[in-house]
């Protein structure tokens, strides 16, 4: 089977790649809420990033001329955007909503987008941007979510920080996502590690008693969501137009709520249902809308 869009089409290795991206992010979700339900939050960030470093040491290079931005990604997005995933992960009461809610930064990407770089939306944008928002206010009231509104609220913010270094990486040029990445890495293992230092507890207790499952899982979390699945991502938008690879990325909070349902036990609401659908439905038309132009 090939997927067509006009004279391209995406050939069914490439389908089965699509696929294992979608399945890697979707893990990582499931990985994430294991972790910090054993390690602290900003810990487990903190291992993710320092395997990720290590693993791309000899791609740490300085970056001349471009290191201002590539220091304002790293902050924003390895510093802020991970650590209030995971801070949201472990306030959350379940997966589904976490993985649905997460992909507000599209719609916030959008709209930072007519700010920062003069785009226009049309009326079928603006549309996606509604729906998707009205789809998250769906989600909160599931009983579930309800009652853990504070991680529903750190979510969203990391969604924000993702949509801004979002808007900051299209700004940047000439930098390989190996680079960026090792870059993000050496300025988020510190950072989130000080943070974890200054705000936590019982770190070191954590340490001392993990066994190999628990420690393999900031290290799926930084093999398996950066290295695979944005690896594998870079390969595909280099050989298809980004409007035939985007909208196969949503088959990945599918997934996520149908592992949180099958091995969390997460028991999805007609509520969370219906808002999930609205919302995927929402990013959907932006992301197709967004592909076009």
């Amino acid at each position: 089977m090939k997927l067509w869009k006009g004279a391209h089409f995406v050939k069914p290795g490439d389908l089965l790649l699509a696929l294992l991206v979608n399945v890697a992010w979707a893990l990582n979700f499931l990985v994430g809420k294991a972790g910090v339900e054993y390690f602290t939050p900003l810990l487990f960030s903190t291992l993710r990033f320092a395997v990720l470093l290590l693993l791309l040491l000899p791609w740490l290079r300085w970056q001349s001329g471009k290191m201002r931005q590539i220091l304002q990604i790293s902050i924003v997005l390895g510093v802020l955007h991970f650590s209030m995933i995971f801070i949201g992960l472990d306030a959350s009461g379940d997966i589904s909503s976490v993985a649905i809610a997460a992909q507000l930064y599209v719609p916030f990407s959008a709209l930072l987008a007519v700010v920062w770089l003069g785009e226009r939306l049309d009326r079928w944008r603006v549309a996606g941007i509604a729906a998707a928002f009205a789809g998250v206010m769906v989600i909160g009231f599931d009983p579930t979510v309800f009652a853990h509104l504070d991680a529903l609220a750190w979510i969203v913010g990391a969604a924000i920080a993702m949509a801004v270094a979002t808007i900051l990486m299209r700004r940047l040029s000439g930098v390989s996502a190996l680079t960026l990445q090792a870059w993000v890495g050496a300025v988020a293992t510190p950072s989130q590690l000080l943070m974890s230092l200054l705000l936590e507890q019982g770190q070191m207790q954590a340490l001392r008693t993990a066994d190999g499952f628990y420690f393999a899982l900031p290290i799926y979390s930084a093999i398996g969501a950066s290295l695979v699945g944005h690896g594998v991502l870079y390969y595909l938008l280099t050989r298809y137009p980004v409007s035939l690879i985007t909208p196969l990325l949503l088959l990945s909070p599918v997934l996520a709520v149908v592992l949180g349902v099958l091995v969390w036990g997460d028991q999805p609401t007609w509520k969370l249902l219906l808002g999930g659908l609205m919302t995927l439905a929402g990013v959907a038309i932006v992301t197709l809308k967004k592909s076009e132009r």
